[in-house]
């Protein structure tokens, strides 16, 4: 693993600029057979003064095309500039992050993590088709009951079926007995190949799945199986607040990871980061792309560029050591929330790893938790609402919610509670 360093502002600006140089530029130039313009002129003020200090939006406005997958050697090279950093970022991404080796992977900022999570199993679907003869009705993916939808989407948008394994109520955690049912039943029904999603922190509640777990069973059940990782909530927190996980590339069954800029890095939306390791992606190649150069390999094709830039510069603008700071800073106001919630007696669940606190609906009135903005695990009949401890989210604007719990919990004494502790013995303490 490198460590990857922090530039300053001008160094930002020079490298995006002189990116942007090795760009097409589609006024200066004669270059007259490509589908595609900047922005319109005559809506976006392509000359504004403040363009000269505003890199990002000098990109947006240049419209760069990323077309495609540029770790392969060939892409577009109208647009070569700003796909360099692009391949900065993904490396950061897969060794810096994930501690992958240097060279030794593809990926491309998707749309968000539902498009990375199905780039994943598109490609394992078609590896089985492909490398192992198997039907459609022969594979199956495979995840937790804290599942993302996308898993959901995936599924029927590729035609293969999906298992859900049940999780502790308590912990969130899969049992190995579970599991093994789980598999059974449907090796039973006829799959034979399973695409696994283990979850890198889910959204609704920060869990996190021992992707170890998955490898045992199959492997004794003696069927074909790869891991995808679904680190579109916790990628860019969980390798900093656990550092010796198992859900990084120095898993060797770990085989891609999804992860989304537009949540914790506050990138714009449309930010997601599919990586997959070198030799994979083949099998999501479109060959009837041919009017593209280096063809296509992902699923959303055209996309813009701006956005990849935009993740590169806020990565650039941290390095690693301010990123760790400012995770640390987060996991501290979490740390508070969760002391205030335990002396209140009040039942939640927390992984140690994250800064999301979900806490029972029977602690806090259906007002209260919508003049807050916390978000239900569903909204016809919620059981749990969750904090999630976001940048803006400092202590001073959870304490007027500890107060209203406070004052719910104490007009309904009655109420039993427990708190739900959610280290690696998964112990459950009483309230």
């Amino acid at each position: 693993m490198t460590t990857w360093k922090k530039l300053s502002t001008s160094e930002i600006k020079k490298r995006v600029f002189g990116a942007l140089s090795q760009n097409i530029d589609f006024y200066s130039q004669n270059t007259i057979g490509v589908p595609a313009s900047g922005l319109d002129s005559q809506v976006f003020y392509h000359d504004a003064p403040f363009l000269e200090d505003a890199p990002f939006l000098t990109t947006l406005i240049r419209n760069p095309n990323h077309i495609g997958c540029h770790t392969l050697g060939k892409s577009e090279s109208f647009f070569k500039g700003t796909q360099a950093l692009e391949r900065e970022l993904i490396a950061i991404c897969a060794e810096d992050i994930l501690n992958g080796t240097p060279g030794g992977f593809d990926g491309y900022v998707a749309s968000g993590g539902t498009e990375a999570n199905t780039q994943a199993i598109w490609i394992y679907r078609n590896y089985f088709m492909r490398e192992h003869k198997a039907a459609p009705r022969e594979i199956a993916i495979l995840c937790s009951a804290d599942f993302h939808y996308s898993m959901s989407k995936a599924s029927d948008l590729l035609g293969i079926e999906m298992g859900v394994v049940p999780v502790a109520d308590t912990t969130r955690r899969i049992e190995r007995a579970a599991l093994e049912h789980t598999v059974a039943t449907m090796h039973a029904s006829g799959v034979k190949f399973f695409i696994v999603v283990a979850n890198m922190m889910t959204t609704m509640f920060g869990s996190v799945d021992d992707p170890s777990l998955y490898a045992q069973v199959l492997l004794a059940k003696d069927v074909m199986f790869k891991i995808h990782a679904d680190g579109a909530y916790g990628g860019f927190i969980y390798p900093f607040t656990n550092p010796d996980n198992a859900l990084d590339f120095r898993n060797p069954h770990i085989h891609s990871v999804a992860l989304d800029a537009h949540k914790m890095v506050q990138a714009p939306y449309g930010t997601g980061i599919f990586l997959i390791r070198k030799g994979w992606i083949k099998y999501a190649n479109t060959k009837e792309a041919s009017y593209v150069e280096g063809e296509d390999y992902t699923l959303i094709g055209s996309r813009s560029g701006a956005n990849a830039v935009a993740v590169w510069m806020i990565l650039m603008t941290y390095g690693r050591f301010s990123w760790e700071e400012k995770i640390s800073t987060l996991m501290k106001r979490t740390d508070w929330l969760v002391k205030q919630l335990d002396s209140k007696a009040v039942s939640y669940f927390r992984n140690p790893y994250a800064n999301i606190v979900t806490i029972r609906a029977q602690h806090l009135s259906p007002e209260v938790a919508r003049s807050f903005g916390l978000v239900p695990d569903n909204h016809q009949s919620p059981k749990w609402y969750k904090v999630v401890v976001m940048d803006h989210v400092t202590i001073e604007k959870l304490m007027p919610l500890v107060a209203q719990i406070d004052e719910f919990n104490t007009s309904n004494a009655s109420v039993p509670s427990q708190k739900i502790d959610s280290s690696s013995r998964g112990r459950i303490s009483q309230g």
